[in-house]
């Protein structure tokens, strides 16, 4: 069996939640985590986890068994994901990190049949989002820091099959949005996910996912408004073209 093919993995069809960073993905989660199928944990952060040889020894080894050190990373990813199934009980795994974006060939690579959901919201608000979540950080670095993400969120929507979810939707026709989701998933649909409050799903905490007060209410809360096209910085622009929120020009 082949690690290229993926012909190995103990999962072999996980769910990734591509999104940028203040898009509303740990609401997501902890909407499909509460489905009695899903185990959708904290942000797994894949791309830190890495493998280091460290002997001369271990480089023969592992060249010997015909692997790279990518492979056994891509082979340490798969039993983390595993690992939460076997934990949980469940049988379908999702993950949300947003670095997951920088990382989606990688994931394509790894995982060859591999689901995807693509999660958008408006430029503007992901923007306005992270500066006030990370305000030891320059204006400038983060505007170029989300302009990056929803660059590698199109190129993904380019390449990889899978619906793509509006947070803006997902707050204010959730059970829709969800239904879509389940159906995407092969689930059943389950009317007690919009009640996520009732369901353990781990610390909300920094590093890791949404840890604000919203989140933690347990309950869907409406989203803002959008903003008027007037309001969008020059830099994202074309973003929220991409994405549907402004129009063409012409």
């Amino acid at each position: 069996m082949s690690s290229r093919t993926g012909a190995d993995r103990l999962v072999p069809s996980p769910v990734f939640i591509l999104s940028p960073i203040r898009s509303g993905s740990t609401l997501l989660r902890c909407i499909l985590d509460t489905h009695s199928r899903i185990r959708a944990p904290h942000e797994l952060h894949l791309a830190d986890v890495a493998v280091r040889l460290s002997s001369p020894h271990a480089e023969l080894a592992v060249k010997t068994s015909g692997l790279t050190v990518p492979e056994i990373e891509h082979l340490l990813w798969d039993r983390m994901l595993h690992r939460e199934l076997v934990l949980s009980g469940k049988d379908v795994v999702v993950d949300k990190t947003p670095d997951n974006l920088m990382l989606w060939r990688r994931l394509a690579e790894c995982w060859p049949r591999a689901r995807y959901v693509f999660l958008v919201r408006h430029p503007l608000h992901i923007l306005e989002s992270a500066l006030a979540g990370i305000p030891d950080q320059s204006p400038a670095e983060i505007e170029k820091m989300v302009a990056a993400y929803l660059r590698e969120l199109a190129a993904a929507r380019r390449e990889l099959p899978g619906p793509t979810v509006r947070y803006e939707d997902l707050t204010a026709d959730t059970e829709t949005v969800v239904r879509r989701v389940c159906a995407h998933l092969d689930v059943p649909w389950e009317p007690g996910m919009l009640a996520y409050g009732t369901v353990d799903h781990g610390p909300f905490v920094p590093g890791i996912g949404d840890f604000t007060e919203k989140i933690r209410s347990g309950v869907v809360l409406p989203g803002r408004g959008l903003p008027a096209d007037s309001e969008v910085p020059p830099g994202l622009i074309a973003a929220c073209r991409a994405f549907g929120y402004l129009a063409a020009p012409g």
